[in-house]
């Protein structure tokens, strides 16, 4: 299998972001670590493995992508709000190295595929509201989308709510409801075993965004596995190698 990295510039952030990518050929995925994690955390998590017959029939070609949680979400010494101003140059990042660098890896030939696990799973299915144009398939594993849930406290204001699908998806209309009713597909896949209640608030918190969705006519699946699936890496395996198939 091949492997390659790269470090893409995020301003404030001397670092910059470590892209690790799986394969040669194939639909490009683009995957979230859990919070605050790393871009090598799918594969000494089993991720890649659960997904290597993909990538190794060059239907897959896996990006895994650092998070910058640390610095935002998983903050919590910061209120939501200020949390949330430190997500956008995340998200921007995202939109503006990533997203490029990966099509210009690829050649453009196909659209992106998200997927993240717990935190990165809001990653995913935010980032695809945001760039449907290039990534408008999105699946979320045991993700919690809205962050106001996340330890939240402070007045909230435009960056809390700009950041929160949960929020603006419940008042998404006209032109640009139709447009992402016309090019989004979200998976959202849960379980029902431990710490996918409390205190990730996993469950619930996929239950009510899909809600929303429904609300809203998006297309969408709702995917609520047995009492037995956890919040932790194995199941999160079996669900993408369960459903990543059909996307490529």
């Amino acid at each position: 299998m091949e492997t390659s990295s790269v470090r893409l510039p995020v301003p404030g952030h001397d670092a910059g972001l470590e892209v690790v990518r799986y394969g040669a050929w194939g639909r490009p995925v683009l995957l979230f670590p859990a919070e605050a994690g790393a871009a090598r955390d799918a594969e000494g998590n089993g991720m890649v493995h659960a997904v290597r017959p993909l990538i190794d029939a060059g239907r897959v070609s896996l990006f895994c992508v650092d998070s910058l949680d640390g610095r935002s979400w998983a903050d919590n010494g910061v209120p939501t709000e200020e949390r949330a101003r430190r997500a956008q140059t995340y998200t921007a990042a995202l939109s503006e190295q990533v997203l490029p660098w990966m099509l210009d890896q690829t050649g453009g030939a196909s659209e992106v595929v998200t997927v993240g696990v717990s935190l990165g799973a809001y990653h995913a299915v935010h980032l695809t509201l945001q760039r449907a144009d290039v990534a408008p398939v999105a699946i979320g594993l045991s993700g919690n989308y809205d962050p106001t849930t996340w330890n939240g406290w402070g007045e909230l204001g435009d960056a809390s709510y700009f950041a929160n699908p949960t929020a603006y998806v419940e008042n998404m209309g006209g032109d640009h409801l139709e447009w992402i009713r016309s090019r989004v597909s979200l998976l959202l896949v849960v379980g029902q075993g431990a710490f996918e209640v409390s205190p990730t608030q996993a469950l619930p918190g996929t239950r009510a965004f899909a809600e929303v969705l429904s609300r809203k006519g998006i297309r969408h699946e709702l995917d609520v596995w047995g009492h037995d699936s956890a919040h932790d890496w194995p199941w999160w395996q079996r669900q993408l190698a369960h459903h990543l198939p059909r996307f490529v």
